[in-house]
């Protein structure tokens, strides 16, 4: 997890799942950690494991050369912070929100006097403190090197830039992909279950074809960057006709077509507009600018 000094002190401020997750990973490593939460029994566990309970947020704030909050929403993190003393504070703010939140919630610590990263745990509290548990982090580079040895205790630290919004759009951007993988496996999956096929068996078929889906992404991202669209692999025409295809097989089978064929009328407006030629990435211009935008 990288050469942390175990010498220095942390504060995590949320004790839920999560929270508690991160104060354990801290006091794993070596670090002293002390812990605040509104609920106190939920630091219960943590103080018997060695923890130091803080009686009030601000008294958490001064224990700490680095303080980790993990809270609900922002509105809770101004909430509990703002009787706080923040001068010379910094803070890493772990709390999933969005972009434009987090850049509101820097310029409010900022004004406050305190140093402060936004970021956004890409895991579950089960794996943090493992080399599989990704944490993001953006704001001021210096502050970022500062800590990222004690950091390190975490999980695998990741920077992504000065603009301390860009945490929380990786977070989304994740979670579209995540979200975007399941249903099309739930989907495929409801379509063999009507001929017998249990999950079970079309999931290693299923996570062949996401690893070589996944292999398609550095090229594609180099179309998109150039704003070029050549089709190498396939045209869109051609893959809107296999569109219509799944929409059919589903249809036959009584399963919802919803998804494919919103993805299918995506495919058909690019085609409209002259892309039919042109490779699948050319449908970014959809997202980019939507329907009626």
């Amino acid at each position: 997890m990288g050469n942390n000094n175990t010498d220095i002190p942390v504060t995590v401020i949320g004790l839920g799942l999560m929270g508690r997750a991160l104060a354990g990973a801290f006091l794993k490593a070596g670090h002293p950690t002390t812990v605040w939460n509104r609920t106190t029994s939920k630091a219960d566990h943590l103080v018997a494991e060695g923890a130091r309970p803080a009686p009030t947020a601000g008294d958490a704030l001064k224990a700490g050369s680095l303080t980790i909050i993990c809270l609900t929403d922002y509105e809770a993190v101004r909430e509990v912070l703002d009787a706080c003393e923040l001068d010379g504070t910094t803070l890493i703010n772990l709390t999933s929100g969005s972009s434009a939140q987090a850049r509101e919630a820097a310029r409010w610590a900022e004004r406050r006097g305190a140093r402060y990263l936004d970021g956004a745990i890409m895991a579950v509290p089960p794996a943090i403190g493992t080399a599989e548990a990704v944490i993001l982090h953006s704001g001021p580079r210096p502050d970022f090197a500062a800590h990222e040895p004690t950091l390190g205790a975490l999980g695998t630290v990741t920077y992504l830039g000065e603009d301390p919004g860009l945490a929380s759009l990786y977070d989304v951007a994740g979670l579209a992909m995540m979200w975007s993988v399941l249903n099309a496996w739930l989907q495929g999956t409801a379509l063999l279950g009507t001929a017998g096929v249990d999950a079970a068996a079309y999931a290693p078929f299923a996570q062949q074809i996401a690893t070589v889906v996944a292999g398609w992404l550095p090229g594609y991202a180099e179309q998109i960057d150039r704003g070029s669209f050549p089709a190498e692999v396939s045209a869109l025409e051609t893959d809107a006709g296999a569109m219509a295809h799944l929409i059919e097989e589903s249809e036959a089978a009584d399963i919802d077509t919803e998804l494919p064929k919103l993805i299918k009328a995506m495919a058909e407006r690019s085609i409209a507009a002259g892309h039919g030629a042109e490779q699948y990435p050319v449908l970014i211009d959809e997202f980019r600018n939507p329907q009626g935008a």
